[in-house]
């Protein structure tokens, strides 16, 4: 704020002014009022006027110059009235009752979303609980029909809704993750985690699938630990292996391979598929949320929320993630652990 822009803003009160002095000289001389009076009493308007002013924008200066520093410097804009030094002046106290009432709203307004957010994320807990009763109980069932029953081992249908059952949970499953991955930093523990347990229990999970697609695993390497929470990871990678297949080839059989590899920075896990592959424009928007992509058109159970929901995870949890494909011939996932949980991959 400078003193050229505060007298431009008060250009038509000067004018008033200059022809109030005007007016009222005119108006003294008309009376015979000495000419060396009428010539003083301007200039002791004009100064005094003069120094108002100067003492008018000496205050109004000391109160927007720090709002306009902290506006520029603060990050979070909404805290401005946080910072508002104390108005001397009559506009200045009523800006800052103004900003004061916005920011109370606002805050408010936020409280109440993260109160509904919160009671929502609660309910949506509650309900994966409930729903994944009679899942169970389905796949309890489906067991005991296939171990105990002779005449349901040569019934084809009986895979085919175990499989439907697996999908099922699944999806039950990814709800409860989606919900959670806000606030992952809540639910999970790093520790020292060996990735062939990690991806030892992700594949007995989805053996059933991997069996009637005659999947073939290859695996090396993964004698190795590191610094992760191994639930969040297992559903990390056992989203990779839903949609490896989910969009495997249907010109070959589906093989995933997964390997390990130390370096001094980094272990990274490397998962790939000989599947389908991603189409090079798509490869940019893979991570953002509902994006489905080319082959999620194709595929009527693609929601865009795997691999976006891995991405979130791998970012709260301090690991990097990247992706490589050729369409028609693979697709490779490496994933980041740093050695130190504090490092994050930039």
């Amino acid at each position: 704020m400078t003193y050229a822009s505060y007298i431009k803003d008060k250009y038509f009160v000067l004018i008033i002014r200059a022809v109030a002095v005007l007016t009222a000289a005119v108006f003294l001389v008309a009376f015979r009022v000495n000419a060396g009076a009428v010539i003083a009493m301007s200039v002791i308007f004009v100064i005094g006027t003069l120094i108002a002013d100067i003492i008018d924008y000496k205050r109004k200066k000391d109160f927007y110059e720090p709002l306009l520093c902290s506006l520029r410097d603060l990050d979070k804009k909404y805290l401005l009235s946080e910072m508002l030094p104390g108005p001397s002046f009559l506009e200045g106290k009523i800006l800052s009752d103004v900003l004061l009432s916005c920011s109370k709203s606002m805050a408010d307004q936020v409280a109440s979303y993260r109160l509904l957010n919160k009671e929502f994320r609660e309910y949506i807990e509650m309900w994966v609980h409930e729903a994944k009763l009679p899942v169970a109980t389905l796949e309890l069932i489906c067991k005991n029909s296939v171990d105990f029953r002779q005449d349901s081992e040569d019934d084809p249908s009986v895979p085919k809704i175990r499989n439907q059952i697996k999908r099922l949970d699944d999806y039950i499953e990814n709800v409860l993750y989606y919900a959670r991955s806000e606030n992952a930093e809540k639910d999970y523990i790093i520790k020292n985690i060996s990735l062939q347990k990690i991806f030892g229990n992700v594949a007995v999970k989805n053996r059933d699938a991997l069996q009637a697609e005659d999947a073939e695993i290859r695996a090396s390497g993964l004698d190795v630990t590191v610094l992760t929470d191994g639930k969040w990871m297992e559903f990390i990678i056992g989203q990779l292996m839903a949609n490896s297949l989910k969009y495997m080839s249907l010109e070959r059989p589906l093989v995933i391979t997964v390997t390990a590899e130390k370096t001094p920075e980094y272990t990274v896990l490397s998962y790939r598929d000989n599947g389908m592959g991603i189409p090079e424009e798509d490869l940019p928007n893979i991570f953002e949320k509902s994006f489905t992509g080319t082959n999620g058109h194709k595929n009527p159970g693609s929601t865009g929320m795997g691999l976006y929901i891995v991405n979130n995870l791998c970012r709260r949890l301090g690991h990097g993630i990247k992706v490589s494909s050729v369409k028609d011939e693979y697709t490779e996932f490496r994933i980041f652990f740093s050695e130190d949980k504090h490092l994050k991959m930039s």
